[in-house]
């Protein structure tokens, strides 16, 4: 069995959204940040980078990183393109993704990552919320005239998903980018997703 190890509104919820899709029995494991608990030995032990998520395979492996978990569970669930070009562009958006809008996210709600001086958290801060916006601009852009990121629903759209609820939180003005918050509102309907969101006590 699939076990998932994860904390409340964390990028995490990707994985938590296609693991509820998929309807297979998993297993979930609330790591909560807040108390440190993935700075625990017994976490460590599991991934020593000590972050979520964590999807710890039917034979004990754990995997760590949307990067490498959410193109697994595609796979394993028929959530993941088919053809050599499309898997390459999921792969590209999926990048785009960890690499660039989670890490200007990151700037926002972990300014102590990239400075030990606290008096400089303020601008990190300002300077992250600033690109983060931008870069959900441009998923705005990407689902103009669609209703998904690929050519059928797919593990992109629980990742994007993850953003326009971290946008939510940090009060940027969502209901502008229209694509987005259509795109939202479809996630909405799902059965899976709302389950998601009900167990993660997130509110949007």
């Amino acid at each position: 069995m699939l076990t998932l190890f994860y904390n409340f509104g964390s990028c995490s919820l990707a994985p938590h959204i296609v693991l509820e899709e998929s309807g297979e029995r998993y297993d979930r494991v609330r790591v909560n940040i807040a108390r440190n608990e993935q700075r625990q030995a017994d976490y460590l032990r599991i991934n020593p980078l000590g972050r979520v998520p964590v999807l710890k395979l039917d034979d004990g492996e754990a995997l760590s990183e949307n990067t490498a978990i959410l193109p697994y569970l595609g796979e394993r669930f028929g959530l993941w393109p088919t053809g050599a070009l499309a898997r390459a562009r999921a792969l590209s958006l999926i990048g785009f993704f960890a690499s660039t809008v989670h890490v200007a996210h990151a700037h926002v709600s972990r300014p102590e990552r990239y400075s030990d001086d606290e008096g400089a958290f303020a601008g990190i801060r300002e300077k992250g919320k600033a690109s983060f916006h931008g870069y959900i601009k441009q998923i705005d852009a990407r689902l103009a005239g669609r209703d998904w990121l690929g050519e059928s629903y797919s593990v992109l759209d629980p990742y994007a998903f993850v953003f326009y609820t971290w946008g939510v939180r940090h009060q940027l003005p969502m209901t502008e980018l229209a694509n987005f918050t259509a795109f939202k509102n479809r996630m909405l309907e799902r059965p899976a997703v709302r389950q998601a969101l009900a167990d993660e006590e997130i509110r949007i």
